[in-house]
């Protein structure tokens, strides 16, 4: 068989070259382009679960107010109630004694 003249062979080489040259090229923007895609998706996700993370939050808080009263809270609430009375008690003995009804209608009349 015969060898190929040596032109043919240096341009084979050259387009071999070329097109290695050119594929290598497309590798880098296809690599440059899909972690770029990567860093997108990466972002979407990220503020997607900081949104349902506050959605969350948000019902829970509305759910918290809308419960019903266990009863640890209603002994907490009469506890409270007891004490606002006793202060209330308190206040009322230091108030000066008030006058009767029938006095303050019989300064009326005159």
């Amino acid at each position: 068989m015969a060898k190929p003249p040596n032109n043919l062979r240096d341009a084979v080489e050259k387009t071999v070259d070329a097109t290695l040259g050119s594929a290598e090229r497309s590798r880098s923007v296809a690599q440059g382009a899909l972690d770029d895609l990567v860093e997108s998706v990466e972002d979407l996700r990220k503020g997607a679960e900081e949104r349902l993370s506050r959605g969350r939050r948000s019902v829970a808080d509305a759910i918290e107010g809308r419960r019903p009263a266990s009863s640890d809270d209603i002994k907490e609430l009469k506890a409270e109630l007891r004490a606002v009375g006793r202060r209330l008690d308190k206040i009322e003995e230091r108030l000066p004694a008030r006058r009767t009804t029938a006095k303050s209608s019989s300064k009326r009349a005159s």
